[in-house]
């Protein structure tokens, strides 16, 4: 039996829309993943001390506001910061195809634009924790 995959659902900054971070968290939990939603207007140094404090394998940053090139690194830093270089993260939102390159230069393990298919979310999810795929 393989190990719970642990997963923050976060949304930062100011952006008050939280329809597709809770279709994600639906999504992963349905597919036997254990799910945190920090809910609204988190700072970065709150989602990194909620990923600290339940002991996750992944971050999951839901930024719809165009805010992503200053939150993402932020994000990123207090993580490393807390310890958590382990930690695997992935944005999804309203992400321009040019910032998506930089944003997976930072460190973030995959980057979701609008369309995306849940189960892609969760197929990569269990890829980069657990290193492989169930076809």
């Amino acid at each position: 039996m393989e190990r719970k995959i642990r997963v923050l659902i976060a949304k930062p900054g100011l952006d008050g829309h939280d329809r597709g971070a809770k279709l994600i968290a639906r999504a992963l939990r349905d597919a036997g993943m254990e799910v945190i939603y920090t809910g609204l207007r988190q700072t970065p140094e709150m989602i990194s001390e909620a990923a600290l404090q339940e002991d996750v394998d992944v971050v999951g940053l839901s930024i719809l506001s165009g805010a992503h090139m200053g939150l993402v690194p932020r994000i990123l830093k207090s993580l490393q910061e807390n310890g958590m270089q382990d930690v695997h993260v992935f944005v999804g939102g309203i992400i321009p195809e040019e910032d998506m390159p930089a944003l997976l230069e930072m460190g973030v393990s995959a980057v979701y634009g609008p369309g995306t298919v849940t189960q892609q979310v969760v197929k990569d999810v269990r890829k980069i924790v657990l290193g492989y795929t169930e076809e």
